[in-house]
């Protein structure tokens, strides 16, 4: 059994994928905030991040929360992060995944919401070791 963590403010969004994953055997952590989900991932690191974009307090937290971890923070750097984003629908800016790089966006995969939560299901097995 993995264990993951779902970080994204949309409570119902995160509940929801959080029952899939589950159903799947999975052990699931939600987070709805940035800062408690640094300090949770620091307890006990969780085996893939499927990370939100944007929050409240700031609409780039999530890319923020991913080069934090990869660059910054050894015992989190070789956590996959599977990042989504409905940054698409609020900002016009053709954001893909393409754009995912080691240094900018170092995610090691993208999709957009609204999420199919099969496809989020798939995903997150191909990304399990």
């Amino acid at each position: 059994m993995s264990y993951l963590m779902i970080v994204d403010d949309d409570e119902d969004f995160a509940t929801a994928a959080a029952t899939v994953l589950r159903d799947t055997g999975h052990e699931v952590k939600i987070e709805l905030d940035i800062g408690n989900a640094e300090k949770s991932m620091n307890k006990r690191q969780p085996d893939i991040i499927i990370l939100d974009v944007m929050f409240p307090e700031n609409n780039s937290a999530g890319f923020e929360l991913a080069r934090k971890m990869k660059h910054h923070n050894g015992k989190l750097k070789n956590i996959p992060v599977l990042m989504l984003t409905a940054v698409n629908e609020k900002f016009p800016l053709g954001f893909s995944s393409t754009d995912i790089d080691g240094y900018w966006l170092p995610v090691e995969d993208f999709l957009e919401k609204p999420v199919d939560l099969d496809l989020l299901s798939n995903k997150v097995s191909k990304m399990l070791p």
